[in-house]
């Protein structure tokens, strides 16, 4: 049997794309070159201990006392393993990734469940995303964005989106049908409806999607310092690379303390949303 020559339309699909849209991939990458900068320069401009006494006061602000000793403690940890400017990158990264996620995830969410034409084109499309292994993600990334933060950003998307989309879509799946008809009823326009009845109904399994946004952003942004991406995963890569077992269980628990505390942050942030609506 005659092989599909799928690897040459796909290569085609690529050459075509680095010829007529290498404008917009430099305007792409400019913008989120600039929002990680910018993000990079507002976690480095105050100490480490200023810093430090504000996440301290953050984190007693939206959870318990527990997670105030756990990041004050273990960003001290950070500080004091000497990978505090790397885990500022890492964070700059992780933030501009879920936030670029978000952005584009909730109204596609919206669209699937308004759409049934949109969720039967966007949902297989997820499916591929989510199963396609991360390491693929990064070629196209460097194809288009060359090395650095850019590709990684990018590549840190395209696997951390899915799971905003589909739990925004599932969210207001799950909206209760009388509700909605009584917005109907009352004369809710649709975006009366959607604002004031669906969203506030569905924000929880909404804000899981994001809170695993956030977790997937993290891991990628780990795995794409193989394609340039700076942060706390460059110093994981070389460490694996040069047979490092301290450094790498060094950074290995950098990425642990970042990864829980980005985790219990954004869950016991909406528990306290939540507690003041009562």
């Amino acid at each position: 049997m005659q092989k599909i020559p799928l690897d040459e339309w796909i290569q085609t699909l690529v050459n075509w794309m680095e010829d007529h849209l290498t404008v917009l991939f430099d305007i792409i990458a400019a913008v989120i070159e600039g929002i990680v900068k910018g993000f990079t320069w507002l976690f480095m401009l105050p100490h480490p201990f200023l810093f430090i006494i504000i996440l301290g006061i953050l984190a007693f602000l939206v959870g318990r006392l527990s997670l105030t000793l756990f990041s004050v403690i273990g960003f001290l940890l950070i500080y004091n393993l000497g990978y505090w400017s790397q885990t500022m990158d890492t964070l700059s990264l992780v933030i501009t990734s879920a936030l670029i996620s978000v952005v584009l995830g909730i109204p596609l969410g919206i669209w699937c469940a308004y759409s049934k034409g949109a969720s039967r084109i966007i949902t297989p499309l997820l499916d591929f995303m989510q199963t396609m292994p991360a390491f693929v993600y990064l070629l196209p990334a460097v194809t288009f964005f060359s090395l650095g933060v850019v590709p990684g950003v990018i590549a840190s998307v395209i696997f951390a989106i899915p799971p905003t989309i589909r739990l925004t879509l599932l969210g207001i799946q799950q909206v209760s049908g009388e509700l909605t008809e009584a917005a109907d009823a009352f004369g809710s326009t649709s975006g009366q409806k959607l604002f004031k009845v669906q969203l506030p109904l569905a924000l929880p399994t909404l804000m899981a999607g994001v809170n695993q946004t956030i977790m997937l952003s993290l891991s990628m942004v780990v795995i794409a310092s193989m394609i340039g991406a700076q942060g706390i995963g460059a110093e994981v890569y070389r460490a694996v690379t040069q047979l490092q077992i301290g450094k790498g269980f060094e950074a290995g628990l950098v990425v642990v303390i970042l990864a829980i505390v980005l985790d219990r942050f954004t869950q016991r942030l909406f528990k306290s949303d939540k507690k003041r609506g009562r």
